[in-house]
């Protein structure tokens, strides 16, 4: 504004001469209006863009806390599914050891089931052997005997005594 104020002053004073410096002048003058309109324009895009700059910073801030919890969530299901695995191997080493204590019972129940089937071989020997020694016997005696000298008799006789007794 005060290159074109100069420049009109010096166009008034050169008179005739002066209508280029007039010409200046005005260009001068409409420049400094463009320069001022211009300058205006990019003071209000530098606040536009500062306050979007801003606002971008905000949601880079917000964006970096959220990724900050949701890495903090990551690592919370990791714990757990570290647990779970921890969980799971104790199970199956447990179920393991119920499997190993099943076997051992089923071996030792079959083990007893075979004892007690010697057992009742035995058993049924004894009886048989004591059947025919008994038979044995009644063969020497004689058939006026008392029936208390009669082997069948003296062990009821014993049996009975065995229970008052």
């Amino acid at each position: 504004n005060l290159l074109a104020l100069n420049a009109a002053v010096e166009a008034a004073r050169a008179g005739e001469a002066g209508k280029g410096f007039a010409v200046v002048a005005s260009e001068v003058r409409s420049l400094a209006q463009r320069s001022s309109e211009a300058s205006k324009q990019i003071s209000v895009l530098i606040g536009t863009s500062s306050h979007e700059v801003q606002e971008g910073v905000d949601l880079v801030n917000r964006t970096g806390a959220t990724l900050v919890e949701i890495r903090a969530a990551i690592q919370g299901v990791a714990d757990i599914v570290a647990a779970i695995t921890r969980a799971s191997g104790e199970q199956a080493s447990e179920i393991q050891q119920v499997n190993d204590s099943i076997s051992e019972m089923n071996e030792a129940t079959q083990s007893n089931a075979e004892l007690v089937e010697e057992i009742k071989e035995t058993a049924q020997s004894l009886k048989e052997q004591a059947d025919s020694l008994i038979e044995q016997i009644e063969y020497f005696s004689y058939p006026d005997d008392e029936p208390t000298t009669n082997i069948r008799g003296i062990n009821a006789s014993r049996r009975s005594a065995h229970r008052l007794a």
